[in-house]
């Protein structure tokens, strides 16, 4: 069966990250994390210093609707540049208005609320946050209960 996931990028706080939404979402990883250290050695790679083995190689976290959340950590030693904007969202559909309530609530500690949950003119409740990893969530409930 063919499926969409979402990946996400970290410096060095994946698994932080990825333990928030654990809590948040109510759900379990779909492996155990993999670590760099885990990787065979490449032959035409350095070693790997030690202060990137513990890091996160992958990770896999169901969250709504089969939808997936999986990431990685992407330092800078490793040749990656982790770039945050609002060039990508989440959106989060979530069947009741409680259910919309906790997750904004929840994914909103120590981040930014742009816009609070609230009734909008096509009938949704919506609103948005940048959370505390820097990740851009939109919700919209259609139901009224």
């Amino acid at each position: 069966m063919a499926k969409v996931s979402t990946y996400l990028n970290f410096p060095r706080t994946t698994e932080a990250a990825f333990l928030f939404y654990k809590s948040v979402f109510r759900t379990e990883f779909s492996m155990p994390i993999a670590r760099f250290k885990d990787t065979p050695p490449q032959p035409d790679q350095p070693p790997l210093a030690k202060a990137d083995r513990e890091l996160v190689m992958h990770v896999a976290l169901p969250i709504l609707g089969g939808h997936v959340l999986m990431g990685t950590d992407a330092p800078e030693s490793l040749g990656f540049t982790v770039k945050y904007g609002n060039s990508m969202y989440l959106n989060l559909e979530p069947d009741t208005r409680a259910e919309t309530e906790r997750l904004f609530k929840a994914l909103a500690d120590g981040g930014k609320v742009e816009m609070p949950l609230q009734e909008m003119f096509w009938g949704g409740y919506f609103g948005s946050l940048v959370d505390k990893f820097g990740v851009c969530w939109m919700f919209n409930c259609e139901s009224k209960t």
